[in-house]
C-alpha cells in the first residue's frame, strides 16, 4: 500500500492511503536506501506502508518512494540538509514589504536552491496594504523580467487571495520565507480547514517567532495536491553548488557565459568578463550581482573546509 506524507513529528508520521490516514513509525531504524538527512522524511514525500493489522488507524513505514524534486535547508546544527517539502508542483516564496522588512537577498539564495532543484517558483508577497519601496518595487519587476512570476495578496484583508488560490488549486505547493511574512496565515486564508497558529512579530527585532515548528500538508478540498506550510527560516544558507556552477543558477548571466577572455571565469573581477560588461551596461541588476559575488566567495570558502 502507497500513500503521502502529511506530517511528522518525532519520527511519527501522518500518511495518507487510499484507505484513509494511518499513523505511521519506520519499520526498523533508518530508511534503507536514503541518504543522511536531518528528516529522510517530509511532506509530500510518497511512501510504502503496511497497516498494523492489530491496531487499526497505526501502521509502519517500509520505503520512501522515488522523489520528482524536494526543497531543502541546510541545517547548521546537525550539518547535514533538511527537507521542508517534496513532489512539488511549485515552490511559493514569501515575503512582506515592511514586517519584516523586505529582504531580497533572502529570495535570491531561494531562488538559488530553487534552480539548483528545477523547481518551478512563485514570488508572493503578502501584506501588500503595507506599502512597497521603490527599491522593493523595482527589485520585482527585476524578477519578473527574469520570468519568475510574482503576486501581491494580503492574508489580513483578503485582496489577491481568491486569485491565489484559483492558481494553487490542485498543485502540491510549499510556502517557504522567513520568520514572520505570514506563511500560517495565508495558510488559515487560502484554506478554510486549515488551523494553523499565528505568531506576534517581534517588537524589537521586526522579525518573526518561529510559531510553525515543522512543515504540514494540508490537501486541497478537491483532493488534489495541497498545500505545505514550512517553519520560518531566518538565514538559508546555500549548500550543495560549487562556486563554478552559480552563474548557471542566475538566468540572468546565461546569455554571457562562455563569452568571456577567460575560460575559468568568476564573473567578480576578470578582465573581458562578458558579465561584468553587462553590468556595466546597465542589463543585470547591481544588486542580484552583489549578492551573486558575496554567495560566490561564501562557497568558496565553504569549499576549503571540506
Amino acid at each position: 500500500m502507497t500513500g503521502v506524507v502529511y506530517w511528522g513529528v518525532n519520527n511519527i508520521f501522518e500518511v495518507q492511503t487510499n484507505a484513509g490516514p494511518l499513523e505511521c513509525r519506520l519499520k526498523g531504524k533508518v530508511l534503507k536506501g536514503v541518504e543522511e538527512s536531518y528528516n529522510p522524511l517530509s511532506p509530500g514525500d510518497r511512501v510504502e506502508v503496511e497497516p498494523d493489522l492489530g491496531h487499526p488507524g497505526k501502521g509502519m513505514i517500509l520505503s520512501r518512494l522515488e522523489r520528482r524534486n524536494s526543497y531543502s535547508r541546510w541545517n547548521k546544527k546537525r550539518q547535514c540538509p533538511q527537507t521542508l517539502a517534496a513532489n512539488l508542483d511549485l515552490l511559493v516564496l514569501v515575503t512582506s514589504p515592511d514586517s519584516p522588512p523586505f529582504r531580497p537577498r533572502f529570495l535570491d539564495r531561494a531562488l538559488v536552491m530553487a534552480q539548483r532543484e528545477g523547481l518551478a517558483t512563485l514570488i508572493l508577497v503578502n501584506k501588500c496594504d503595507q506599502k512597497l519601496s521603490e527599491d522593493a518595487e523595482d527589485r520585482l519587476a527585476t524578477y519578473q523580467d527574469l520570468d519568475w512570476d510574482v503576486h501581491l495578496c494580503s492574508a489580513v484583508t483578503g485582496q489577491g487571495i481568491d486569485e491565489l488560490r484559483e492558481h494553487l488549486d490542485g498543485l502540491t505547493c510549499a510556502l517557504v520565507g522567513q520568520s514572520g511574512v505570514g506563511k500560517s496565515s495565508l495558510m488559515n486564508a487560502l484554506h478554510q480547514g486549515s488551523r494553523q497558529r499565528v505568531g506576534e512579530l517581534s517588537a524589537k527585532y521586526n522579525r518573526g517567532n518561529h510559531t510553525t515548528n515543522f512543515s504540514l500538508l494540508e490537501p486541497w478540498p478537491s483532493g488534489e495536491g495541497g498545500i505545505i506550510d514550512t517553519p520560518g527560516v531566518r538565514e538559508l544558507e546555500v549548500y550543495g553548488v560549487e562556486p563554478p556552477q552559480l552563474a548557471f543558477l542566475y538566468p540572468e548571466f546565461q546569455p554571457y557565459l562562455g563569452q568571456c577572455a577567460f575560460s575559468v571565469c568568476t564573473h567578480i573581477r576578470e578582465p573581458g568578463c562578458a558579465v561584468l560588461k553587462a553590468l556595466e551596461a546597465g542589463d543585470i541588476h547591481p544588486d542580484r550581482w552583489d549578492n551573486y559575488q558575496k554567495l560566490y566567495l561564501e562557497l568558496q570558502e565553504a569549499a576549503r573546509w571540506t
